[in-house]
């Protein structure tokens, strides 16, 4: 039966993860090891903003601010709280601040979807990019508490209860477990009643308003999901890098986050995997083409080749690469004879059916 083939396939799948997952730090060095684990942080931050924009509609060049609200939460409890009260551990410290984190930015989510009610397409845009501008010279702004550019260094995370692993390892199977717990809630909302009403107000304002989806609340509801999501990120890549600092949260990473979402499948709930990794990897590869050299000379700077990689997956793989890999799988079930397509969470262009979001 087809259901008995999809669930044979889904569980092929996960069993490759949970391998790939366990092998990785096992056969890469300490450098891809910790890379690996950037991955995760990176996949945490744009399955919020995957909820934001791909689901909700709503274009965000900001989130990179929410990540700063949850990394400079982790700093400032490690950093101060044991020099105010030495009896404080900083270890304990920083993880009981991964989840205030995402708790502080997604109030402030909440602060900021608010008055963006006002706002869509371009304009909203353009205030969530001045939030993101905003960021680095108000963290800068507060010397005394930020350190500026400085930055604040950070205890580096120490494998606990004596498990026999390196430092960059520990925060590998850590951040991995964050992602996976945060990963599941996401994937059942944005098939629930909420993710439904998201879709119907992406599609059209006026669909879902005669629906009897109350624009107002969804759409505040998916900015305060989205900076959660954000905020832990940003505490997960504080406690990751050991060190916070107000550049490290500009426009550039916002930036970053955008081009992972729309590279791995926009309002695809694996999307968020695979941008992940291209925002982490592909610069790597980039820098290596880049050291090719003919003749003795260099072929060209490592940011000409990232560009031109983008541009080449955005033209093979309009809808990402979850799409491409999608209807890959579509064309091989039907050479086996599967006899349709698998069902998959509704991409961007797909149509929505706003009744059920009643």
């Amino acid at each position: 039966m087809k259901v008995g083939r999809l669930r044979i396939e889904t569980l092929i799948f996960v069993l490759l993860g949970l391998g790939a997952f366990v092998v990785i730090p096992q056969v890469t060095n300490q450098f891809q090891t910790f890379e690996w684990a950037n991955v995760a942080v990176y996949l945490v931050a744009i399955v919020g903003l995957n909820i934001l924009t791909g689901y909700s509609g709503q274009i965000s060049l900001g989130n990179g601010a929410f990540m700063a609200i949850g990394g400079y939460t982790t700093a400032l409890m490690v950093y101060w709280l044991p020099r105010w009260n030495s009896a404080l551990d900083p270890g304990l410290l920083t993880y009981l601040s991964i989840p205030l984190g995402g708790i502080i930015a997604f109030v402030g989510g909440l602060l900021i979807g608010i008055p963006a009610l006002r706002l869509r397409g371009i304009y909203l845009a353009l205030a969530t990019f001045a939030l993101s501008l905003s960021i680095t010279p108000l963290a800068n702004h507060f010397y005394p508490v930020t350190l500026g550019h400085i930055g604040i260094h950070l205890p580096i995370a120490a494998p606990p209860f004596g498990l026999d692993l390196s430092n960059d390892q520990w925060l590998y199977f850590f951040d991995w477990a964050v992602a996976a717990i945060l990963f599941v809630p996401a994937a059942l909302i944005v098939r629930s009643r909420t993710g439904r009403a998201w879709m119907a107000i992406r599609d059209s304002d006026a669909a879902a308003v005669a629906s009897g989806v109350n624009i107002a609340t969804y759409k505040t509801l998916a900015f305060g999901v989205s900076a959660f999501y954000a905020g832990v990120a940003g505490s997960l890549q504080g406690f990751t890098l050991a060190y916070t600092n107000p550049d490290n949260y500009g426009l550039t990473l916002s930036l970053a986050l955008l081009v992972g979402l729309v590279i791995g499948g926009l309002a695809n709930i694996w999307g968020p995997l695979l941008g992940a990794i291209i925002i982490v990897w592909l610069p790597q590869f980039a820098e290596q083409l880049a050291d090719v050299k003919i003749g003795g000379l260099s072929m060209t700077r490592p940011d000409v080749f990232y560009g031109a990689l983008l541009i080449l997956i955005v033209f093979f793989a309009p809808s990402g690469l979850a799409g491409l890999i999608g209807r890959a799988l579509r064309w091989y079930r039907s050479l086996r004879g599967a006899g349709g397509a698998v069902e998959e969470v509704p991409v961007l262009e797909a149509p929505v059916d706003v009744a059920a979001a009643e």
